[in-house]
């Protein structure tokens, strides 16, 4: 059974809904954090990289917010730092110099690393600004196992802030087996509901790729990358460069 964490240990984020949160949901959020490899781990990640679907490859400085987005379908590629939404893109054989065409695929690439991004780290983000946490109660997950149940609501923050998750945490392992997402904060059914599984340990951190009949492959975390990644449109084969151990 993993280790509880302190939420001194895993301090929220600035903006986090202390007020509006209950004391077992932070908790709990706490635990998963320890079971997924502890917060310090978490924030030693200096670079990630995942597949979308099959549709995007991702790369993401953590650090930084530079991001490298590279769409597999056509020959799109995007390079922007996520924190001051600044970045290049390159389509149809050509760097995009237009500035409202660059603003386009610009604010396009970063909602969709918001998007994919949350799909991959999302328990690593439960005490992030502008969330609140309720505890639902326990329920079984889809696989049979008892979990406990947390709800996420969103204040202000991302690009769809009327989201709402349901999150089945594992009550022996202490990691996420199950989400359910809902449009709208006052929705009653869910658009879906899938597990979360096939952890493994990538460096100091544990990390699922498998969602059902969806899955984020070819997840990697990096000590080190040229910056080229991010600068360069030409695209780059990471296993070139050792992973995080």
């Amino acid at each position: 059974m993993a280790v509880a964490q302190r939420s001194s240990d895993n301090p929220a984020a600035a903006g986090f809904d202390v007020a509006g949160s209950d004391a077992r949901a932070v908790q709990i959020a706490d635990q998963v954090m320890a079971a997924m490899g502890g917060r310090k781990a978490w924030d030693n990640v200096h670079y990630l990289a995942w597949t979308f679907f099959g549709n995007r490859r991702l790369i993401w400085d953590k650090w930084t917010g530079n991001v490298r987005i590279d769409n597999l379908k056509n020959d799109q590629t995007v390079v922007l730092n996520v924190n001051n939404e600044q970045g290049r893109v390159f389509r149809n054989g050509k760097e995009e110099t237009g500035p409202d065409s660059v603003a386009k695929y610009v604010k396009q690439a970063r909602a969709a690393w918001i998007n994919d991004s949350y799909w991959l780290v999302m328990p690593y983000k439960l005490k992030d600004s502008g969330v609140t946490l309720k505890y639902l109660g326990e329920e079984a997950a889809q696989d049979g196992k008892p979990a406990d149940v947390i709800q996420l609501t969103f204040k202000g923050v991302g690009v769809t802030p009327e989201n709402k998750y349901k999150v089945w945490v594992d009550k022996t392992s202490h990691l996420v087996s199950q989400w359910a997402y809902f449009p709208k904060y006052t929705d009653e059914a869910p658009r879906f509901t899938l597990p979360w599984t096939d952890y493994k340990k990538y460096g100091g951190i544990l990390l699922s790729g498998k969602r059902g009949d969806r899955e984020l492959t070819d997840i990697m975390v990096f000590t080190g990358l040229p910056g080229e990644v991010f600068t360069d449109f030409k695209r780059p084969d990471l296993s070139r460069f050792p992973l995080a151990k």
